[in-house]
């Protein structure tokens, strides 16, 4: 089984950057997609970012240029570095990675942008 810890969310004034990480544990032989997804009050869950086993990153038009997704395969953590925060970016951020067990999700981590 896999378990995934995430951790960096919290509250940032607008223009701002925060850190995202996500860190999987278990009985991993593959890591294969690692993305980023959040959800806004009110709203459906949408993908942010996610980057392949090749390193190919793909972001939602609304980050671009903004949010930066990376990965440590050492490590099995996958990260989001987000840089000019907006307030539309005020969601819960979740982590998702695709191993040999199949696909596992986070938590959650609450990020707040504040005016």
């Amino acid at each position: 089984q896999v378990q995934l810890v995430e951790s960096g969310g919290g509250l940032v004034q607008a223009g701002g950057s925060l850190r995202l990480s996500c860190a999987a544990s278990g009985s991993i032989f593959s890591i294969n997609f690692m993305g980023w997804y959040r959800q806004a009050p009110g709203k459906q869950r949408e993908p942010v970012a996610a980057i392949t086993s090749g390193g190919t990153t793909n972001y939602a038009h609304s980050v671009k240029g903004r949010f930066t997704i990376s990965r440590d395969n050492a490590k099995k953590t996958v990260y989001l570095q987000m840089n000019s925060l907006k307030l539309e970016d005020t969601a819960v951020y979740y982590c998702t990675i695709t191993t040999n067990w199949g696909p596992s999700w986070g938590q959650g981590t609450q990020v707040t942008v504040s005016s």
